[in-house]
């Protein structure tokens, strides 16, 4: 089973995506804050970070960049969910390493797909 971080300072939202990646039958662990995030990252090392960009410790940028130089955990999938929609927020996201930017209000179908999508094996 798939592990799944989501990371969100706003509890109604961790809230529903843990509920619906659950659904969809991933095992799912939440963060509070970027603090959480980073022990979570290490200690339980999750196949995908659906991450928040604002909080108000660590920011999502912050906890992207670490793990992409983290050797032992470059190989996560880092998705931002953020209400950062400018052009630079999102150009910085992927420079960091993310393999999506999905901008908050965000349609629940288009996630799951896109998470489905970047958790299949890949075909070689």
């Amino acid at each position: 089973m798939k592990k799944i971080l989501v990371v969100d300072d706003d509890p109604y939202i961790l809230m529903s995506l843990e509920f619906l990646m659950k659904k969809n039958g991933y095992e799912v662990m939440i963060a509070r804050n970027g603090e959480e995030a980073l022990d979570a990252v290490e200690k339980l090392h999750p196949d995908l970070v659906l991450l928040d960009i604002m909080m108000p410790d660590v920011d999502g940028y912050a906890i992207c960049r670490h793990i992409k130089s983290s050797k032992k955990l470059s190989d996560i999938i880092v998705v931002f969910l953020s209400a950062k929609t400018k052009e630079a927020d999102v150009k910085k996201g992927y420079d960091l390493g993310a393999a999506l930017y999905i901008s908050k209000p965000f349609s629940t179908r288009d996630l799951m797909k896109s998470v489905k999508e970047l958790l299949q094996p890949t075909q070689s």
